[in-house]
């Protein structure tokens, strides 16, 4: 943690097909923050993730979200374990959709970023828009 400096804050994600859910979130944590980084995860580890490529190439997803006002850096995210990225960047707080909050995948982001000092603030999903449902809505899978 940063000692009474300037927050730092991430917000990791995919933003594929980037919609107002993915602009709600940026919006709220640089409203908590000094700092925003924002994290574009790669492609190979959407894959891991969620069995899928993205529909928008990650070097557009970079450009994307690195064009928000919002946004004072944006990084390639490498890894699922958030833990690695903030080996990399030294933020003090991650930003997450309350989708994940009470999960077991949420219960261990808190516990291993704890663990380094890192708090994570849940932000409300924003229901009736997600890649998911626009990936649906185009492609019918």
């Amino acid at each position: 943690m940063s000692g009474g400096g300037p927050v730092v804050g991430y917000v990791p994600g995919a933003y594929d097909m980037f919609h107002i859910g993915h602009l709600n979130i940026l919006r709220r944590a640089r409203a908590q923050c000094d700092r925003l980084i924002a994290g574009v995860v790669t492609d190979d580890v959407l894959v891991k993730a969620k069995g899928r490529a993205p529909i928008v190439p990650h070097a557009e997803r970079l450009e994307i979200v690195g064009s928000m006002a919002c946004v004072d850096e944006v990084v390639t995210d490498v890894s699922s374990d958030k833990v690695v990225m903030w080996e990399r960047l030294g933020f003090d707080v991650l930003f997450k959709g309350d989708d994940w909050k009470g999960t077991e995948k949420g219960d261990r982001l808190v516990a291993d970023l704890g663990r380094v000092g890192v708090r994570v603030v849940f932000f409300p999903y924003t229901v009736h828009t997600s890649s998911t449902a626009l990936r649906h809505l185009i492609t019918g899978r």
